[in-house]
């Protein structure tokens, strides 16, 4: 109740109230930078608050580190994992909480421990482990998480948060950003069945369709305060969002004409090491260009291969009046912007400014002979910050200190930088909020006037349809069909990517 903290001249949390009933899901909801992620790190024990009170069962609630949450019954599942892949799903989930005698971890209380965790999360008892299908074998004890999709890492994380035999209340942080349409349903049957046994689900998400299909009860921070509390029967997505940024938000896709001009991009029989597989098509210059198709489809590995990331085994492929592949260096220099849906990983270097990601790619206006003065690469730093809205102390602030969708707008705004005629823009919107996702829709839409040609990937399917004037369907590394005009219809764009004639 109340709850405030300050990092320096920072307030992050100004007095927050909410309450989590058992057995209830609770989304916690709010713009990038509206104090969410510092709610749940005081929650979870990772940070202290410099005021308010922290009730848990009726009882003061004031953990001093994630230890002391787990113990009192509090896990939080982050949005970036963090699990280690050369490790079994077992050890993954008793990581850090291993059950040990006289200095010996006992294996088999930690096989039990995993086994019991295990059948929390995919709805099996021990009984029916002999007749498991082949999903959920992959989730036995002993399968290494490398070699496990996003969405059975997602469930293994949960599964460790569940290791605690008293886990009372469970917090989940964007728990869909990286799984597909059958996952995320998947996902939701588990918290489902979680809540109906009693625990209290704390449920962060910018997807407000996600949130009404899941949630009980809602609470909406902005600027560090509570601005809206209560069930969430009865109360519209609109109100939602006027909660969030403090206006009306009419249109969230911003449309206008445009007129595609001449070709810029030639895709022909291009193969990739595994995907695509004969993919082809041409792009032109004021056009967006969307890619549409289930994970596994092979959106990104297109991307990649155009932008000379990953190995091509056949094809012809013309950029700009170009013939032939090119180095990712080579791209860049040519004119080709790639934005990463894996931001953590490519998409920025988190050890760096907010100015030196923003300029990272174009350096040449930023000084002489070869030298970048700092004073000029913050001032262009400084414009990027205040187009796209970037939340931060100041320009030589750490990004790997950013909200995720603020990290999310750096990465982006180095492309504008860049100043690119070609986007490869890979899920561009996630982990974005509702009010900045308009306002790199409108950008996106200036952007395709003024000329850029750009491909767009999102797992948003009203996201493409929206936002293109053609959407290349692709299922398996394979080309389905390139859809226009009255075609752009949901239901025939989901007939084509699941295969169905």
């Amino acid at each position: 109740m109340d709850v405030r903290k300050a990092f320096g001249a920072t307030v992050a949390l100004g007095g927050v109230t909410f309450a989590v009933d058992p057995g209830r899901v609770h989304a916690v909801i709010g713009e990038n930078g509206a104090g969410k992620s510092t709610l749940m790190s005081v929650l979870a024990g990772a940070t202290p608050p410099d005021a308010g009170q922290l009730v848990l069962d009726g009882a003061p609630f004031r953990p001093r580190t994630p230890q002391d949450a787990r113990r009192a019954g509090v896990a939080m599942v982050h949005q970036e994992l963090s699990l280690c892949p050369h490790l079994t799903v077992e050890e993954n989930i008793a990581l850090g909480n291993e059950p040990a005698r006289f200095g010996f971890v006992r294996r088999a209380e930690m096989r039990r421990r995993a086994v019991a965790a295990l059948e929390k999360v995919t709805g099996r008892d021990a009984a029916s482990r002999g007749a498991a299908t082949p999903r959920e074998r992959l989730l036995s004890p002993d399968a290494k998480v490398g070699d496990l999709p996003p969405s059975e890492r997602q469930l293994v994380e949960i599964a460790r948060a569940l290791a605690l035999e008293n886990c009372r209340v469970l917090i989940l942080d964007e728990p869909t950003s990286s799984l597909g349409a059958d996952d995320v349903d998947r996902l939701f049957s588990v918290i489902r069945k979680l809540a109906e046994t009693g625990m209290a689900v704390v449920y962060i998400s910018h997807f407000l369709e996600e949130i009404h299909r899941l949630a009980d009860d809602f609470t909406v921070l902005r600027d560090g305060k509570t601005v809206g509390t209560g069930a969430l029967a009865g109360v519209k997505p609109a109100d939602i969002v006027a909660m969030m940024v403090g206006r009306t938000v009419d249109r969230l896709f911003s449309r206008s004409p445009r007129a595609p001009g001449q070709v810029v991009l030639e895709v022909s029989d291009l193969n990739g090491a595994v995907k695509p597989a004969g993919v082809a098509f041409t792009l032109r210059r004021g056009e967006v260009l969307g890619i549409a198709g289930l994970v596994g489809a092979g959106r990104t590995e297109l991307l990649r291969c155009i932008f000379g990331l990953d190995p091509v085994r056949q094809g012809t492929l013309r950029v700009l009046g170009v013939t032939g592949f090119r180095s990712p260096p080579a791209r860049i220099a040519q004119g080709v912007g790639f934005l990463s849906e894996d931001r953590k990983a490519e998409g920025l270097a988190a050890g760096l400014s907010l100015a030196e990601n923003l300029t990272l790619a174009k350096t040449s206006t930023l000084g002489r002979a070869g030298f970048v003065f700092p004073r000029q690469r913050r001032a262009a730093a400084e414009r990027w910050m205040q187009a796209l809205s970037i939340r931060a102390h100041d320009a030589e602030q750490s990004v790997g200190d950013l909200s995720g969708g603020n990290q999310q707008k750096v990465a982006l705004g180095r492309l504008l930088h860049q100043d690119a005629d070609v986007f490869l823009l890979d899920e561009p919107t996630r982990g974005i909020d509702v009010g900045a996702k308009a306002d790199v829709h409108e950008l996106i839409g200036e952007l395709a006037r003024a000329g850029v040609a750009i491909i767009l990937i999102s797992s948003d399917l009203p996201e493409v349809l929206a936002m293109s004037d053609r959407v290349l369907v692709m299922r398996e590394g394979h080309q389905m069909g390139v859809f226009a005009g009255s075609e752009l219809q949901q239901e025939r764009i989901m007939t084509a990517a699941v295969g169905v004639a």
